[in-house]
């Protein structure tokens, strides 16, 4: 039996831009705005699993609370860890690093940020978070609250993309995009 996943991203943060990978910023009080907009007349849900960072998690939380949801946090759909670029925008890594830059854009699989998670490991541990989900949530309808890199990830293979396309999926802050995980494991998204 398969799950569908709702899948949220995170609001605007007060640190703005660039990649904040595992940096526990709060939301602003746009980042708020855009997830509750994005959340209304969607469900319902039987469920909500957050991401433990705060832009997911208190949101999560507040959400959770209003529509009296059982609410768990799952570490593994947190944000790729950007090592020693996180906080930085791409504008500045332009100046410091240009070429490093370059690799990670052209092919995130092959080029790791310095002290970074490789995007291998990365995108692994995201798809074994959510077979989990599919095993333990099967014939549900759940909201996952999380991050822009996760996402893409879940998207990119769901529209079998190759895996250099993977920062070509846009997703906006307070995006929501619905996800079918079959029993067998596949990815399908779904756009009703």
């Amino acid at each position: 039996m398969s799950v569908r996943l709702d899948l949220l991203r995170h609001g605007e943060t007060e640190l703005g831009g660039g990649l904040r990978g595992s940096l526990d910023d709060a939301l602003t009080e746009l980042g708020w705005s855009q997830m509750r907009k994005a959340v209304i007349g969607q469900g319902p849900w039987d469920r909500i699993v957050s991401s433990p960072l705060q832009r997911c998690r208190l949101f999560a939380e507040e959400l959770a609370a209003s529509l009296n949801l059982p609410l768990s946090l799952e570490k593994d759909l947190q944000e790729l860890h950007f090592g020693a670029w996180e906080g930085q925008s791409a504008a500045a890594l332009m100046q410091t690093d240009e070429q490093a830059l370059g690799l990670f854009w052209a092919d995130p699989y092959r080029f790791t940020p310095p002290d970074g998670e490789p995007v291998v490991e990365f995108a692994e541990r995201v798809l074994a978070a959510v077979l989990r989900l599919q095993r333990s949530c099967a014939g549900e309808r759940v909201l996952v609250v999380c991050h822009g890199g996760v996402i893409k990830r879940l998207l990119a293979q769901a529209r079998g993309l190759p895996r250099e396309q993977l920062l070509n999926v846009a997703v906006a802050h307070g995006a929501l995009f619905g996800l079918q995980v079959m029993a067998d494991g596949q990815l399908h998204e779904v756009t009703d």
